[in-house]
């Protein structure tokens, strides 16, 4: 993900601040920091980034175990980037209050993230609300008038070893939670809400990361649930509840030529209500040395679900930059085992794999859908595999 120029001005002037922050506190010696100690108003109104900023850079340089406390009440947050390397590989955000980002939509609309953590090794983030009053813009898109792109409310970038719990994420911008370039992190008891309708409100997105984890989540939102880009590798999600929403998505793959691929992949224990797609598996329709394999989806409940079971390697939306072209990500190595409910459309599984590179190695076991309590239709096209046990509707493979 790229940094805009403004977002490196402000970087820049944060630093600074952290220079001078950090020699005070060296002179207390203190390892906890509690923002409204050093001046953050809990109001809602009184832009508190900078206070946050002083809380960090402290924390961040000190030598030894840190905290930053974040007490009950509501603190605006213009925009705030806690940047590493640290001193220290144990550091604990710990929120009580509620962040709230600016109501204005066109103040952090232009750039990436709301929320960012750059950089750091070894930091947890437990509790909270993160308000990313994103309605605005959502109604701005809806009108077809120019608007900004929007913010994540939480971005975690280059950065290893940490750990989310206890958030809940209400109403951002664009995407909830983005982990872009990361290792070994881990999101539990996460909640994340946005109207069904909000546009590109995706729950949680994994790109370039390895050793991901999501546990015990509910996820309610306009776009996916979760959604799995180019390089992910080792990702396990696990105990999750999604909808409304779009479903769990590998994808979509193929915007550009040369691309990591997707590997090692697990949902299990998952609900999805009165989803657009169950579990889904996305790429364009036009070349790529992308792949997605050994993939696992377990263990799980479709109730009114549009499409439970999809994989789409002939994604052209708009029609243009792929029409007459074939998907060159290849695709393998897909289990399907133990998935029950019911298909709000006749065809509750589809393969539309590409002509050029079939889907190989697809297994389903133990799957009964239906549709409106009737039989459910599967829909096959160059897609190679076996099916085991009870399976409705009747394998195509």
């Amino acid at each position: 993900m790229k940094i805009r120029a403004g977002s490196f001005i402000t970087i820049f002037v944060w630093a600074v601040l952290c220079f001078v922050f950090f020699n005070e506190a060296l002179a207390t010696g203190v390892t906890t920091f509690n923002v409204v100690d050093l001046g953050a108003e809990p109001d809602g109104e009184t832009d508190a980034a900078e206070i946050f900023q002083r809380a960090w850079c402290a924390a961040c340089g000190s030598p030894d175990p840190a905290k930053i406390y974040v007490p009950e009440g509501m603190f605006l947050i213009r925009q705030a980037y806690f940047s590493g390397p640290c001193e220290n590989n144990n550091i604990v955000f710990e929120i009580w209050g509620t962040l709230v980002a600016p109501s204005d939509y066109n103040v952090i609309g232009n750039d990436d993230n709301w929320l960012a953590f750059e950089h750091v090794d070894g930091v947890a983030i437990i509790g909270g609300k993160l308000y990313g009053q994103g309605a605005g813009l959502w109604a701005c898109k809806d009108s077809g008038n120019e608007c900004p792109k929007g913010a994540t409310n939480l971005s975690i970038t280059n950065s290893k070893n940490v750990v989310v719990t206890g958030l809940l994420s209400l109403n951002s911008q664009m995407f909830h939670v983005v982990v872009n370039r990361c290792g070994r992190v881990t999101m539990q008891d996460i909640e994340i809400k946005a109207p069904g309708d909000s546009p590109n409100t995706d729950g949680i997105h994994v790109q370039l990361s390895y050793d991901v984890t999501i546990l015990n989540s509910k996820i309610t939102t306009g776009d996916d649930c979760i959604s799995i880009g180019p390089g992910a590798k080792n990702l396990w999600m696990e105990n999750i509840l999604c909808g409304p929403g779009h479903g769990v998505s590998i994808g979509s793959l193929a915007k550009n030529l040369k691309e990591k691929g997707v590997q090692n992949v697990t949902l299990k224990t998952a609900t999805f209500k009165n989803t657009q797609n169950g579990v889904r598996i996305k790429a364009w329709g036009r070349p790529s040395k992308g792949f997605a394999r050994k993939i696992v989806f377990k263990d799980l409940k479709m109730r009114n679900v549009h499409n439970p079971i999809l994989i789409d390697q002939n994604y052209c939306p708009d029609n243009k930059n792929c029409p007459g072209q074939a998907s060159g990500v290849k695709i393998r190595d897909v289990t399907y085992q133990n998935i029950v409910g019911t298909s709000a459309t006749e065809v509750a599984v589809k393969f539309d794999c590409s002509k050029k590179n079939p889907c190989k190695r697809i297994r389903m076991s133990n799957v009964k859908l239906k549709f409106k309590k009737k039989r459910a239709r599967a829909s096959c096209a160059y897609v190679a595999g076996e099916a085991y046990g009870q399976i409705e509707p009747s394998s195509c493979l």
